[in-house]
């Protein structure tokens, strides 16, 4: 397969509707999960939303058809993140977005930080070795060379969205618990005075994660 493909040619056609395939599917499974976007971990698309996340990705579509490699690249992690987000999304569409962002957020809270990097890199190490040998054993061709590289790439942003989620989680977590060890004192407006409101501050020691 050529390194360039041109416009409207067959090749261009099958690049096109493979990625349109699995963004579509990408964009499938985050709407059965999220469909207010409440659990997406990617800013940028939570910030696009709907309305602008449809047609820039449609673009991009078009754009990388013209290209093999990244749009193989693109397809097989795209395919691997719509199946990592089927994976859960009937649990997260039940108990409903808030909800489950909530029992995430205390099952975490629980978990010792050192279990679950322990857990979340070996996951990461075992899927990057199946890309990594796909990689080492495609011979330069590009099709498997593609694949490869897309497994790699899609273990490269389970593990940074992963740990970008833990660190807004703990984030919240520490504010919550700051939050509760305040005592909020609402001074009620009285005859020729202005109400007033008073926060006493009790000391809060630092409470250590998963404790």
């Amino acid at each position: 397969m050529e390194e360039f493909v041109p416009f409207a040619s067959r090749s261009y056609g099958l690049m096109f509707l493979l990625l349109a395939g699995a963004r579509g599917m990408d964009f499938l499974s985050t709407w059965v999960a999220t469909p207010n976007l409440v659990l997406e971990g990617n800013p940028i698309a939570r910030r696009l939303g709907w309305k602008w996340g449809i047609p820039v990705n449609l673009g991009l579509c078009f754009g990388f058809a013209f290209w093999p490699l990244p749009a193989i690249v693109i397809s097989t992690t795209s395919v691997l993140v719509a199946a990592r987000n089927f994976q859960s999304a009937w649990l997260m569409r039940t108990l409903g977005e808030y909800q489950y962002r909530e029992w995430h957020l205390e099952r975490v809270r629980e978990t010792r930080m050192i279990l679950y990097l322990v857990c979340l890199f070996g996951q990461v190490l075992l899927i990057g070795g199946v890309g990594a040998a796909v990689i080492y054993f495609s011979g330069g061709q590009l099709v498997p060379l593609a694949i490869g590289l897309g497994i790699v790439a899609y273990v490269l942003a389970v593990a940074f969205y992963s740990l970008l989620g833990v660190w807004r989680l703990r984030r919240t977590a520490d504010l919550t618990a700051r939050l509760a060890g305040r005592k909020l004192v609402v001074d009620a407006a009285a005859p020729g005075r202005n109400g007033r409101v008073l926060v006493a501050a009790e000391p809060l020691g630092p409470r250590p994660w998963g404790q």
